[in-house]
């Protein structure tokens, strides 16, 4: 087996889409033990010279240098960051130099400003107040506010699409529970009827299904095979029916199952 490399995943900001880059990346070294640090705010040089330190100890240690993802934008903090004993990766330096070149310009190196990464907060947490307050068709007002209604049997995926259409994307994404009755019923339930046109189905294989519903209610009617076969079978005939758009979510992140929704329903990012 390969020796432990360590990687360090260094910020002056959030770190959030070096994280996203450095596991992406990582992803292709299955075999190789890697353990990862995050590191965000790195924003002075007393930060910048205190993780210097953390890395030289890990290099003198491992006999190794350890990885450096970095995603810095000012110039001062990254090239203290740059002399520490690793291998650097900045993703700055990856895509802007080049930007740079064809262009013919000079990149400002630009820090987001308080006023906009307010009002990204707040159009973020407007959709996570409005998915929460219609979770599970708890609540059909304001529905029409709704950029997207999410149908699914119980346990399909719903809320946590949800929640993440609402901090990655800004999106309000409500959800509805299709019941037994509603499944029983030839008409759209009567909560998300008027808004057809933003319903979006979400389905699942039955025993994936089963699984999942035996860790809530297990030995239940509920949760038994042949009850998530005619659940799934008929909310697929409904999405038909209506033609309603709809995923299986089986096989799909709660990443992946979000970007087929905004490119299905031709969403945009709110931020």
């Amino acid at each position: 087996m390969s020796e432990m490399r360590r990687a360090f995943i260094v910020s002056d900001r959030t770190g959030i889409s070096a994280d996203a880059m450095c596991n992406a990346l990582l992803e292709q070294f299955k075999d190789i033990p890697i353990r990862q640090y995050s590191r965000p705010f790195i924003d002075t040089p007393t930060k910048a010279q205190d993780l210097i330190m953390e890395i030289q100890s890990f290099a003198e240690k491992d006999g190794v240098h350890p990885i450096v993802f970095a995603s810095i934008s000012n110039q001062e903090i990254s090239q203290i960051v740059k002399t520490a004993p690793a291998l650097h990766l900045s993703f700055f330096d990856a895509f802007l130099t080049p930007l740079e070149q064809e262009l013919g310009a000079t990149a400002q190196r630009i820090i987001q400003s308080r006023v906009h990464n307010v009002q990204k907060y707040d159009a973020r947490m407007e959709a996570v107040n409005f998915a929460l307050n219609h979770d599970d068709g708890s609540s059909d007002a304001d529905m029409q506010q709704a950029d997207v209604i999410l149908m699914g049997v119980s346990r399909s995926g719903k809320t946590p699409t949800c929640l993440y259409l609402a901090l990655q994307y800004g999106i309000r994404a409500a959800n509805y529970p299709l019941t037994p009755d509603d499944l029983g019923n030839p008409d759209l339930p009567r909560m998300v009827k008027p808004y057809k046109n933003k319903l979006f189905g979400l389905t699942i294989e039955p025993e994936r299904l089963h699984n999942i519903r035996e860790e809530r209610r297990a030995n239940s009617t509920y949760s038994h095979i042949n009850t998530c076969k005619q659940e799934v079978a008929d909310a697929q005939t409904m999405f038909r029916r209506y033609g309603i758009p709809f995923a299986n979510t089986t096989h799909k992140s709660v990443e992946e199952l979000a970007v087929y929704i905004m490119q299905s329903c031709k969403l945009k990012k709110k931020f």
